[in-house]
């Protein structure tokens, strides 16, 4: 007979969101148990070695976003520091490399169709709509470039009045790097967790029925499951008819993909290349296979992270890691105009994560469809006593898709299992 360790609540995810959830409860004194299926915390955080890159690099996300309060509060609560991110974007869109000094075209028209928008709609066909003209054939490339690489979204299921309220939010924030790495902060997490006595199993697949039966055979018992996987793996886990039906909104929310690539180098080669003064690149903005380039600026790592998302990430889900790798030398060769073998012989480690492969991810972070506020109202809601879902994608504010998302929805979940939930903890039921 399989064990069975009889807890209070379990968490499934040891993501932001399921330690945050975690964590709250526990302070209130509840008990939790918290079910990974990796081997180690953080979900989509993930920290590489600090001795392959030099620092503590990011195969997940890496910068803080905006006001981000409950990241901030946190790392405050952690002792984490913030590094500003400064320097110099530059470009090869124009045909050479220069500074990027580009604006969108026609934006003053832009925006001025995209505030009387009223009923929802894809933000492509907007675009066909409005900017239809070949005068705008650089204005509709720009929005779609921005749509697929930032938002990791397909244009034609991404939202437009959600799109409007991320790009027209007040942006308070300084926008930077936690200086240990988001690392540091789920280490911060899991560590409170720990102190206020919660139980955490890692590699710890649920493949039964939710918060009850694992792939190791283990058994749980629990008044109520929280749920924190990304959105595509809610129908693989075996939930009960009810929660199965609801979890099938799911499908109406945008998730899309990452491909990261970090390569660092024996020097800065970049810095003084063909004569130009590139010490202070912070972005490279590119038409490249791989297109979007950063450095670690103001730190001195010799360090480039490439990037691409959404549809464009998609269609290279059968490369290996070699080949993204190769992928990436090959753009950054064309950016700079030299040899592969130039840059190459100057490399030191690469790493390249396909978000898209993980299997227990399916993709990097969610974006709004048309459907998707619908979708998050019915997943918030809990399913019985027994059943609630958390995780970035349920955060309704301009911040979806971040880890300040995913920090304020496990905050929430745990708020309102704490106004439901009994001070004085009732009998187990198996979930």
């Amino acid at each position: 007979m399989a064990p069975r360790h009889p807890t209070r609540f379990v968490v499934v995810g040891a993501g932001a969101a399921g330690l945050m959830t975690a964590r709250e409860l526990a302070r209130a004194g509840k008990r939790v148990t918290i079910i990974e299926a990796r081997e180690r915390c953080g979900g989509r955080i993930y920290p590489l070695p600090s001795e392959e890159f030099g620092y503590p690099a990011e195969g997940g996300p890496e910068f803080v976003h905006g006001a981000a309060p409950l990241t901030r509060a946190l790392m405050r609560e952690a002792g984490l520091a913030l590094e500003p991110r400064g320097g110099t974007r530059w470009s090869t869109r124009t045909g050479a490399l220069s500074p990027d000094e580009s604006s969108l075209p026609h934006a003053g028209r832009f925006y001025q169709a995209l505030s009387a928008v009223k009923a929802d709609l894809p933000i492509a066909e907007f675009l066909e709509t409005h900017f239809a003209g070949r005068q705008y054939d650089a204005l509709r490339r720009a929005v779609t470039r921005t749509v697929e690489a930032y938002d990791a979204a397909d244009p034609w299921r991404a939202s437009t009045l959600a799109l409007r309220d991320e790009w027209m939010a007040r942006d308070d924030g300084q926008h930077g790097r936690i200086a240990q790495g988001y690392g540091g902060l789920i280490e911060y997490l899991a560590s409170e967790c720990r102190r206020h006595g919660v139980a955490l199993h890692l590699g710890a697949a649920v493949t039964g029925r939710v918060a009850v039966r694992c792939c190791d055979g283990a058994t749980f018992e629990a008044d109520a499951a929280i749920l924190t996987v990304p959105p595509p793996l809610l129908s693989e886990i075996a939930l009960p008819l009810a929660a199965r039906e609801r979890a099938a909104a799911a499908a109406d929310m945008g998730f899309g993909n990452v491909v990261k690539i970090l390569f660092r180098f024996a020097t800065k080669w970049w810095a003084d290349h063909g004569g130009r003064d590139l010490a202070n690149l912070s972005f490279l903005i590119s038409d490249a296979t791989v297109p979007t380039w950063w450095t670690q600026h103001p730190a001195a790592y010799p360090v480039l992270t490439g990037w691409f998302a959404g549809p464009k990430a998609d269609r290279v889900s059968s490369l290996t890691e070699a080949e993204l790798i190769d992928m990436g030398l090959a753009s950054l060769a064309e950016i700079f105009d030299l040899p592969p073998n130039r840059i190459s012989r100057n490399l030191v480690a690469a790493r390249a994560i396909n978000w898209g492969n993980d299997p227990f991810a399916r993709g990097a972070y969610s974006y709004a469809t048309l459907k998707t506020r619908e979708a998050q109202s019915v997943l918030r809601k809990p399913i019985g006593e027994a059943i609630f879902v958390s995780g970035e994608a349920l955060y309704a504010g301009p911040d979806m898709g971040t880890v300040e998302a995913a920090l304020a929805s496990g905050q929430q979940t745990a708020q309102t299992i704490l106004m439901r939930s009994p001070t004085t903890p009732s009998r187990a039921r198996r979930v």
